[in-house]
């Protein structure tokens, strides 16, 4: 009876990973809150969890743009470089159109459609020329930071007061960043309504028999890009609010970024499996990470080494976790 016992809860837990993959990243995310807490009492506050989410919510919409053309069984590693491109469109448009409330909502609507195209020039070369994704957008990255520092060759332009007071500021006394969050959320769900996710997990899990199903598999792959062209520009406007700045190459290190996030929040990188939900967890882990490796004091050299180390062993702890409770 025993055994049994603990054979169906094994078949529970794992029927409860194989619906939510990014289960383990969140008992890693629990961990991570609790050692937080205990190193740093002040950083559960709200203010501090006002700051988490101010300074990471750019790495939360890189790794939402990544899970999209990851679910198809792609990889775009031009993502940092479409940051960085809509980061310098923004701040020089608004010094050039004067910082006003309606040039700068100007000047935002056009950075978006900067991230849309460059989304839809990945998904072309990619999808519809079928190039190598991870060769293709590699190319493409290198050809978008050029473009950046065509537009702003150095790095300083500041934001017009307008912009990053509001991003850094309130409206109804709760902060602009969860309001940001809270429509982030109604944006996923229209999303989720669109049957998207769904045909790039399909994809994603088998195109040739999605292709022999009648779906339009190069369609849909590159609607992912497109996809995840715009939440890149999205993460770009948080970047801008948070530095009140421009800078072409902002976005450098924050590709590799998203992908670790992606893995940790349960996707497969072969495709065919992830969530959003669970990259927003692990670009949570993320800056907790960053955040406790500061907060136990460790030297600034230290630091990076510290970063990748913990990354790494979040990784391994969210791939054992998964092969335990599925065995």
């Amino acid at each position: 009876m025993t055994s049994l016992s603990a054979s169906s809860q094994r078949s529970g837990f794992a029927a409860a990973i194989e619906r939510l993959p990014f289960l383990p990243a969140l008992l890693i995310l629990v961990v991570l809150i609790a050692l937080n807490g205990w190193f740093e009492p002040n950083s559960l506050g709200f203010r501090a969890v006002t700051g988490l989410v101010s300074t990471y919510l750019a790495l939360m919409m890189l790794a939402i743009a990544q899970t999209y053309v990851v679910m198809a069984g792609d990889i775009d590693l031009s993502v940092g470089a479409i940051l960085s491109l809509v980061n310098v469109v923004v701040i020089v448009l608004m010094e050039q159109w004067g910082g006003g409330g309606l040039t700068v909502l100007a000047a935002c609507f056009v950075g978006i459609l900067t991230g849309l195209a460059c989304g839809l020039v990945n998904g072309l070369v990619v999808a519809a020329l079928r190039l190598q994704a991870i060769v293709a957008t590699f190319a493409t990255s290198i050809f978008f930071t050029g473009l950046a520092l065509y537009v702003l060759p150095v790095a300083g332009t500041p934001a017009p007061a307008a912009f990053w007071r509001t991003y850094g500021g309130r409206i109804l006394e709760i902060p602009f960043v969860f309001w940001a969050v809270a429509v982030l959320a109604l944006l996923l769900v229209a999303l989720v309504r669109t049957r998207l996710t769904t045909l790039l997990l399909a994809v994603g899990d088998d195109a040739q028999g999605a292709f022999q199903s009648g779906l339009p598999v190069v369609a849909i792959r590159i609607k992912g890009y497109v996809l995840c062209g715009l939440f890149a520009a999205l993460a770009a406007l948080c970047v801008t609010g948070d530095t009140a700045s421009g800078d072409p190459l902002v976005g450098g290190k924050m590709t590799l970024y998203s992908v670790a996030a992606v893995v940790l929040g349960g996707s497969a990188l072969s495709g065919g499996k992830g969530t959003v939900v669970g990259s927003l967890v692990g670009a949570l882990i993320i800056g907790l990470i960053n955040s406790l490796v500061f907060f136990v004091g460790t030297p600034s050299e230290w630091q990076n080494l510290v970063q990748g180390l913990a990354i790494l062993i979040a990784l391994m702890a969210g791939v054992f976790v998964g092969r335990r409770v599925g065995q």
